[in-house]
């Protein structure tokens, strides 16, 4: 079962949408700021801590400062063969028409985007691990201030389009919540022709503009210079944290296509998503507050 991302009008609560736009009119990094730490004192007092897990002050010193850092390889060979097999024969759907429907071995031409449904993800072997493991749980909390949320979990193909392009593939700001940010994990080998992720170092701390916007290349060049600019590269099982809030985009394919793994961790829900947990039947003892957006 997929969860839905929503607009008003569209199954949107009202206190969900109150909440999710309470968040992006505040736009002010200071003000910001005061909310972050209110509310983080909040869950802390509600829901205690993941027991001090020590999180590497390089990755989070890194993570603070540029808004993105390299966590290496996060998954071996075998973990990435295992969840393309897992994968398969599993049905995705077109981001940008979610009626059109198919497996790998029968994506229609004209398919830049397309996901796999929360169900088949949460029954993939190693990713409700990693996304529970000690590694990323306690860079969460440090980044967080707090016991995270895992807000979002994603497996998505890009594929190489000759003309276009999405808005993901379009320089852009997330607002998904208070404080936030995504681990990204390759599960196919990603070189310049497979669509890398492309960060502009040090935007998360830069004031967002009220609407968010969508901004071409040229104007980001203009605006900050090719060396604020990171592209991730490497081969599957390479993860890298960052903070989405600041300008990112995933670059279009040009050549090979990707397979990547999304986790986002947050301060609160995501009230932009409709929440469908789904079952999970591995071993691991998994955090019920942690997990418990996408876990039954």
């Amino acid at each position: 079962m997929r969860y839905a991302r929503l607009t008003p009008g569209h199954g949107f609560k009202p206190a969900n949408s109150f909440l999710y736009y309470l968040q992006r009119l505040i736009v002010s990094p200071p003000l910001r700021g005061v909310c972050v730490r209110l509310l983080r004192q909040w869950v802390r007092l509600r829901q205690g801590d993941s027991g001090g897990l020590p999180a590497s002050s390089r990755l989070f010193a890194t993570l603070s400062a540029d808004g993105y850092v390299a966590l290496g390889l996060l998954l071996d060979r075998g973990q990435c063969e295992d969840i393309y097999r897992h994968f398969e024969d599993r049905i995705m759907t077109d981001r940008h028409n979610a009626r059109r429907q198919f497996t790998i071995g029968r994506v229609p031409p004209e398919t830049r985007l397309a996901e796999y449904s929360l169900r088949d993800i949460v029954a993939c072997p190693h990713i409700i691990e990693l996304a529970n493991s000690e590694l990323l749980l306690a860079l969460a909390e440090r980044y967080i201030g707090c016991k995270p949320t895992i807000s979002q979990l994603g497996v998505r193909w890009s594929f190489p389009i000759p003309e276009g392009r999405s808005d993901l593939q379009t320089f852009h700001r997330d607002s998904e919540d208070w404080r936030y940010f995504k681990v990204l994990v390759y599960l196919t080998d990603v070189g310049d022709d497979a669509g890398p992720h492309v960060y502009v170092r040090g935007t998360h701390l830069t004031r967002a503009p009220l609407r968010l916007q969508l901004q071409s290349d040229t104007e980001i060049s203009g605006m900050y210079g090719a060396d604020k600019l990171i592209t991730a590269t490497g081969p599957r099982g390479f993860g890298f944290a960052v903070d989405t809030a600041g300008v990112h985009k995933g670059a279009s394919p040009t050549g090979s296509r990707r397979l990547m793994l999304q986790i986002q961790y947050s301060l609160f829900p995501s009230y932009a998503y409709l929440y469908q947990p789904e079952p999970y039947r591995g071993s691991q003892q998994l955090d019920p507050y942690i997990n418990r957006l996408i876990v039954a």
